[in-house]
């Protein structure tokens, strides 16, 4: 095998390196360094943000958790108070009525008793929520309209009123087969004051306070309310006896508003429900009957309704006793009669009222007896006024409220016997 030898020339030593050391890596400069740096901040950053949305949705989850204990805790306070007044007086600062889950809550606890009632919307029940009267309005199913016109109108911030009927609940019951419309308001033992009318005679105060009460009732659904919770004005658009209940201090409460418009000052719109509904052809005015009423107008509504309660002035003024005679000494008042009873037939037609109150222009009569008596030639007065045939000289709610309002206040004491 031929080896391969190194040749070293004689005489020469063999030259062996020395151990070397190895070179230093070169220094980072500045500008190397600067996309680690960043790297190590938008990560620190990254972490510190989502560690702060973290916090942020946690404290909104424990805000929501504690708001919604907080409601379920007032609701309990709520329906732990023994009366319907306690929980009213409880929400009447707002005056829109009972938070929607006391409302259904109620609504599950009523206890029919008996029919006292039936129209054509539905039917009227007598009823107990623990024990307290209540009257529930039980609607058809084809008067869903009406039904969700009229919680949407007695749900009106600031409608809360006296002489307006106190609402308290209203709820949808049933399957898909079967579904109950019902509407929970108080009850008035009285009933309508179509019905208290046929039963009772009136002395001079009750009539000023029926008269009085209604009208201030009307006031107060006509007029707006300006505010943060301000309160729009409404017209009823369907003012009659049978529509005004009789509470038991005297007084009248304005009821059934499925036909109640509203009026939208800040957009300047007419809140007008589609409803196929219409107001009690007895009781339209004269610019209704021969539809030249203007609907983009909504005083022309305010002023409809003041008509209709011209007449129902009418109704009460006939029921109030006078004393008669020559020798003044027997009491004297008129059977309770609609409008326009001896000139239209009992369920009069559109036809049949548009040519009595548009082409004859005929009002109701005025008895005689009503000129000796300064009370009912007062209402007689105003009545007249009211059912004008020109809507823009018809008088205003407010100003047929304070007119009665002076009458109550020089004849309230005023008895016949």
């Amino acid at each position: 095998m031929l080896q391969l030898h190194r040749h070293v020339q004689p005489g020469v030593a063999a030259h062996i390196p020395a151990s070397t050391t190895l070179a230093p890596p070169p220094l980072v400069s500045w500008d190397d360094s600067v996309p680690y740096l960043a790297l190590v901040i938008s990560l620190t950053i990254c972490i510190v943000v989502f560690l702060a949305v973290i916090g942020y949705v946690y404290l909104r989850y424990k805000r929501a958790e504690m708001s919604r204990q907080a409601y379920l805790m007032s609701h309990a306070a709520f329906l732990s108070r023994p009366t319907l007044d306690g929980l009213i007086d409880q929400t009447s600062g707002s005056g829109s009525g009972l938070p929607l889950l006391v409302q259904r809550t109620i609504a599950k606890q009523i206890q029919m008793d008996h029919s006292v009632g039936k129209g054509r919307y539905g039917e009227v029940w007598k009823a107990y929520w623990r024990g307290e009267r209540v009257a529930v309005k039980v609607f058809f199913t084809t008067e869903e309209a009406s039904w969700f016109r009229e919680t949407e109108i007695y749900q009106t911030v600031l409608m809360r009123h006296d002489n307006i009927l106190g609402f308290i609940a209203a709820d949808i019951k049933g399957t898909g087969s079967w579904t109950q419309m019902l509407l929970i308001t108080e009850y008035h033992e009285h009933g309508s004051l179509h019905d208290y009318l046929q039963m009772n005679v009136l002395e001079t105060p009750s009539l000023l306070t029926l008269a009085r009460s209604a009208a201030s009732g009307i006031c107060h659904l006509h007029t707006e309310i300006f505010g943060t919770k301000g309160k729009p004005a409404i017209a009823h658009r369907d003012v009659k006896s049978k529509n005004i209940l009789v509470k038991r201090n005297g007084e009248c409460a304005i009821a059934d508003f499925g036909l109640a418009v509203r009026f939208i000052s800040e957009t300047n719109e007419i809140d007008i429900a589609p409803n196929t509904r219409v107001g009690t052809r007895r009781y339209m005015a004269p610019e209704v009957l021969d539809e030249t009423i203007d609907t983009k107008f909504f005083d022309a509504f305010k002023m409809a309704d003041i008509y209709s309660l011209g007449l129902v002035f009418w109704e009460m003024c006939r029921r109030c006793v006078t004393v008669g005679g020559l020798n003044k000494n027997y009491l004297e008042e008129e059977k309770y009669e609609l409008p326009y009873y001896d000139m239209v037939p009992n369920d009069p037609s559109f036809d049949d009222m548009h040519q009595v109150v548009v082409i004859k222009k005929v009002r109701p009569a005025i008895p005689s007896r009503w000129q000796e008596n300064t009370v009912l030639l007062h209402l007689a007065q105003i009545m007249q006024e009211c059912w004008h045939e020109n809507p823009g000289v018809r008088l205003t709610a407010l100003r047929v409220k304070k007119s009665l309002c002076r009458l109550d206040e020089t004849y309230a004491n005023v008895k016949i016997v």
